[in-house]
C-alpha cells in the first residue's frame, strides 16, 4: 500500500479474471487502441503480474460506518482507480500497461503507482524497469522524464494506426536504472 499526501491509501492487489470488466471500461475509455478482454486474459495466464488499485478499505477518513458512506463512490473499497500490468524478465521489469482512470487523472495517481512498481523491482531485484510510451502521450512523457526514466531508443511503427490519421505510431523506448541494495 502507498500513503497519499491527504490520508488515502491505495491497495494494489493482483487482478483476477472477475476484475475484467472494470479493467475494460477504464481501457476503452482511455487508449486509441485499447487492450482486449483477450489481452488481459493472456496477460494473466502467462503469469504477468497485474495488479487493480483502489481505495484501501477505510481510506475515507471517516470513522464508524464508512461503507455507507463511501457505497458507489471513488472511495468505495470495489472502486477501481487505476491498473498495471508487469512482464517480469530476467534482469529487468518491463511495464507494458499502465492506466488510471480518466475521472481520477492529475491527482498523482500515476506517479505513486511507478513509485510503486520501482518498489517491487527493487524487492523483486531487477535493476531496470523498461517501457514504451507514444509520443503523442505527452502527459505520461513528462511523467516519465520525471521520474528519471531516459529514451533508450524507437520502435517505428510500433502502435497500430490512429483511426483518425490512418497512420502507426513510433513508440518512444525509455528505461530507469534501479539502485538495489547490496
Amino acid at each position: 500500500m502507498s500513503q497519499h499526501e491527504d490520508g488515502a491509501e491505495l491497495s494494489f492487489m493482483p487482478m483476477q479474471v472477475a476484475d475484467l470488466d472494470s479493467v475494460l471500461e477504464i481501457e476503452s475509455i482511455s487508449h486509441i487502441h485499447p487492450w482486449t478482454k483477450g489481452n488481459f486474459s493472456d496477460s494473466l495466464a502467462a503469469g504477468h503480474w497485474a495488479y487493480c488499485i483502489r481505495p484501501a478499505s477505510g481510506s475515507s477518513g471517516g470513522q464508524g460506518n464508512a461503507k455507507s458512506s463511501t457505497q458507489g463512490t471513488y472511495l468505495a473499497p470495489e472502486a477501481l482507480w487505476a491498473y498495471c500490468i508487469l512482464y517480469p524478465a530476467v534482469d529487468e521489469l518491463h511495464l507494458l500497461n499502465i492506466t488510471v482512470s480518466p475521472k481520477l487523472r492529475k491527482l498523482g495517481l500515476g506517479a505513486r503507482m511507478m513509485v510503486a512498481i520501482e518498489g517491487v523491482a527493487i524487492q523483486q531485484n531487477m535493476p531496470r524497469i523498461i517501457l514504451e510510451v507514444r509520443p503523442s502521450n505527452i502527459p505520461a512523457v513528462s511523467l516519465y522524464q520525471s521520474l528519471g526514466y531516459e529514451e533508450i531508443g524507437v520502435r517505428k511503427d510500433y502502435y497500430p494506426a490512429n483511426p483518425e490519421t490512418g497512420k502507426r505510431e513510433d513508440a518512444i523506448v525509455m528505461a530507469k536504472s534501479i539502485k538495489l541494495t547490496a
